[in-house]
């Protein structure tokens, strides 16, 4: 991988409601890089996603079928946990369960704790590893599945390997967007949310339009998260924009876009 890449993660946590399927937004602070946006959850991977013993927490990837399942040779494990801190630090959704098999309830009996535990990982005080030792926890990654892969076009002086995930929600769980990285959260069904992007109410940058798009074949969650745990890395080609300039104006190409491989 290049080393001017910062590997990230990014989950758009759906779920079933009233017939459609809905997927979660948030709206980023005004701070750079991503400012007044609608994005998902996500982030680059932290020293501490890499942590070994996640292994044991984790309910059916290991790192070696992680990697696999993501083109690397190593470290593959560390998107999945990436996705659920990520998860859980900005909007509350802790895509775990107890080893018993018991759910979690962070809507009434356990969300005090959990709010605890939330405020300590954001703060760097502890780490996810941490929270599952503590509360005997099994991380869902069954629940969460590769959807895309995007990396940053040259132009950007910061460029992140972002992968992203959908992820099913747990019931009994409740969002809450931290308030201050995020600004507003909100479910919606995402031919909706394409559809005020481009009527420019919601704004949003081309990757996040896309994988909204990408969801747009399928009208119940649990069907799309089915299909795309059927999927294998080479069914999920890396994207890299390309933009360039043209009689004075941007212009964006995706692979597969005529002159792509010109520039």
């Amino acid at each position: 991988m290049n080393n001017n890449l910062t590997p990230a993660a990014t989950v758009l946590v759906l779920r079933d409601f009233k017939d459609e399927m809905e997927v979660l937004m948030v709206k980023r602070s005004k701070k750079p890089p991503f400012g007044n946006l609608y994005v998902f959850p996500g982030g680059k991977i932290d020293n501490d996603d890499y942590l070994k013993d996640l292994e044991n927490y984790s309910d059916v990837l290991d790192d070696k079928n992680a990697s696999e399942l993501l083109g690397l040779d190593n470290g593959g494990l560390s998107y999945w946990i990436a996705c659920i801190r990520e998860c859980f630090e900005e909007v509350g959704i802790l895509l775990a369960t107890k080893r018993s098999g018991e759910k979690l309830n962070l809507e009434d009996d356990e969300k005090s704790k959990f709010d605890s535990y939330r405020k300590k990982l954001v703060n760097n005080e502890i780490n996810l590893l941490d929270i599952c030792m503590k509360e005997d926890l099994i991380l869902s990654t069954a629940n969460i599945a590769p959807l895309s892969h995007w990396i940053t076009p040259n132009i950007e002086s910061r460029r992140f390997d972002t992968r992203f995930f959908i992820a099913y929600l747990p019931e009994k769980q409740i969002v809450q967007h931290d308030g201050m990285e995020l600004t507003q959260s909100l479910w919606i069904n995402p031919n909706k949310a394409v559809d005020m992007a481009f009527k420019g109410e919601m704004q949003m940058i081309m990757p996040t339009i896309k994988n909204l798009q990408s969801c747009s074949e399928f009208t119940v969650a649990k069907d799309m998260l089915d299909s795309q745990k059927r999927l294998k890395n080479k069914d999920i080609p890396p994207i890299l924009p390309k933009f360039f300039k043209e009689n004075g104006n941007w212009v964006g190409l995706l692979p597969g876009d005529d002159g792509y491989e010109d520039h």
